[in-house]
């Protein structure tokens, strides 16, 4: 049996990072990533058109300057090979490919009575830690509905969230995509530029604005590195750590065309900074409407069959799902080879042998692509039957919802650690600067247990039922958690519960956990 103090679960950016500063620190550290190399999101997620949402100076690490100063970018918005590119660098750079076990998925983990955990893997491999850190992302737990009728279809069947090495080819073909969030909307242009045609099966409509990517201009990645710390430190200061340039005034306070030309330029400058376009687009469903208006406005402007366009017109709160950030989404409905079919609430009828019954019509494909998401941040976790004190489950423990203390630790579950889990920014900040202030927090907190001779660290009860109250409560004074029906919720799992899971707003979260830690681990049970 191998021992170590520390098993991390997952080889994507938090793996990685995990696995270099607690290293650094003197810490015996085994990585298991249960594919067969790094990335984690963007080593399974290769589908056409796959890349960030963040510009990318700022989705990449800052715990190495040296990292940061030497490696240049090619776009505003790094594409899906060159992040993974990226990645492999960073696992070169930093030698750490030989403390990480590949091709290995960790299927139980169990809570002994020493407070240490047994990991067994899907070999029968075991594996013994002092502390376990689940990195196993917020997005890698792919889902396809149960569709009746799957196992009929002959044709090439595809998932955007477990795509080949390989290139697909779709010359020729005639495709159908069912999904319309922020993978296929990166996914529909190109895969219609080469199939013959492309069938898009749409439930709810998705906000989208466009990216305007452009190569990296090189005078503004001088000036930014000149003084790179400043940067991070100013854009850890935003709401979403993002250097998003958020305007403090009201969409209400404006006149509507003063107003329609402040959207304007925003659109004109594309990506998600479109959401802080005013202060309370978030929290005040009429300031919302004005900005949903100003979309619809531009889908119509774009899109020249008016009855598509106006299907094409999301009905929900916007912000509320994911914002996507697409190049020449909406205007792809203007091809003669791509068909839009709205299935609303009725849904897919089934899956035929051919294709895809739906509205009481078959369509036929030769390949069938399902972008249907994920489930969302509590999906990896769970697929591991994770056992703590008592024998509990984590299934059991959540059975009503994810429940944790400062979206890092779980009561009942001591010495186990997650990376960017419910109850943090996570999916609604910048992942990876997330992702290092989560390590950073995790990798003192084991320090100061080392220095202490300390063995256990447990959340306590009272301290983790106030921390799902502080996120819920803070969920509530927006307009996200009851605007529609999306992942940030789980609606789109059937049968998993509803809550609001990200904690809203990075700096105040930052706050709250360096005061528990200057508080000696306040909430905490250490022995």
């Amino acid at each position: 049996m191998q021992k170590f103090d520390v098993v991390v679960v997952g080889a994507g950016f938090a793996g990685m990072y995990a696995l270099h500063k607690l290293r650094e620190l003197g810490f015996t550290v085994k990585v298991v990533e249960a594919g067969d190399g790094v990335g984690g999101t963007w080593f399974w997620n290769r589908y056409p058109g796959a890349r960030c949402d963040v510009h990318s100076l700022e989705y990449s690490y800052q715990f190495s300057e040296e990292l940061q100063q030497e490696w240049s970018w090619s776009e505003k918005y790094a594409p899906q090979p060159e992040i993974l590119e990226y990645a492999n660098h960073v696992a070169d750079r930093f030698d750490l490919r030989r403390d990480i076990q590949f091709s290995t998925r960790v299927i139980s983990m169990v809570l002994q009575e020493s407070s240490r955990w047994i990991l067994t893997t899907q070999s029968e491999e075991v594996i013994e830690a002092q502390f376990c850190v689940m990195a196993t992302g917020c997005l890698s737990k792919f889902n396809i509905p149960k569709f009746e009728g799957m196992e009929n279809y002959t044709g090439e069947v595809l998932h955007t969230g477990d795509w080949p090495k390989h290139e697909v080819d779709f010359e020729g073909k005639d495709v159908g995509i069912i999904g319309t969030g922020s993978s296929a909307i990166q996914a529909i242009p190109l895969i219609a530029e080469k199939a013959k045609s492309l069938t898009v099966f749409q439930r709810t409509a998705s906000y989208s604005i466009p990216a305007h990517n452009s190569a990296t201009d090189k005078e503004y990645e001088e000036s930014i590195k000149i003084d790179y710390a400043e940067f991070r430190r100013s854009n850890s200061l935003r709401y979403a750590a993002l250097n998003n340039n958020p305007n403090p005034v009201s969409a209400l306070e404006l006149e509507s065309d003063e107003r329609h030309a402040y959207y304007q330029s925003r659109w004109n400058d594309g990506g998600l900074s479109f959401l802080a376009s005013f202060n309370d687009i978030g929290s005040n469903l009429e300031a919302n409407k004005t900005a949903a208006t100003f979309v619809h406005s531009k889908i119509h402007e774009i899109v020249k069959d008016q009855a598509v366009a106006e299907l094409l017109c999301p009905q929900t709160v916007l912000g509320c799902k994911r914002l996507c950030v697409d190049t020449n989404y909406y205007r792809t409905f203007n091809r003669d080879n791509v068909k839009l079919v709205d299935i609303g609430e009725a849904g897919i009828d089934k899956i035929s042998e051919r294709g895809v019954i739906a509205k009481g019509e078959e369509f036929s494909f030769d390949t069938l692509i399902f972008a249907t998401g994920f489930d969302a941040m509590t999906g990896a976790l769970l697929d591991i039957d994770i056992r703590g004190s008592n024998g509990l489950s984590l299934r059991e423990k959540w059975q009503d919802g994810p429940k944790n203390y400062l979206g890092l630790t779980i009561s009942g579950f001591p010495n186990l650690f997650t990376i960017t889990g419910p109850g943090s920014p996570s999916v609604l900040a910048n992942m990876i600067v997330a992702i290092e202030q989560h390590v950073e927090w995790i990798a003192s907190c084991f320090s100061y247990l080392r220095d202490n001779s300390k063995q256990r660290i447990e959340a306590e009860v009272t301290a983790e039922e106030s921390w799902i109250e502080l996120v819920n409560g803070i969920a509530e004074t927006t307009i996200y958690s009851s605007g529609c029906n999306s992942w940030y919720t789980g609606a789109n799992i059937p049968g998993k519960p509803r809550i609001f899971m990200p904690y809203l707003g990075y700096p105040s979260y930052v706050e709250k956990c360096e005061s528990v830690a200057e508080q000696g681990y306040s909430g905490f049970k250490i022995s």
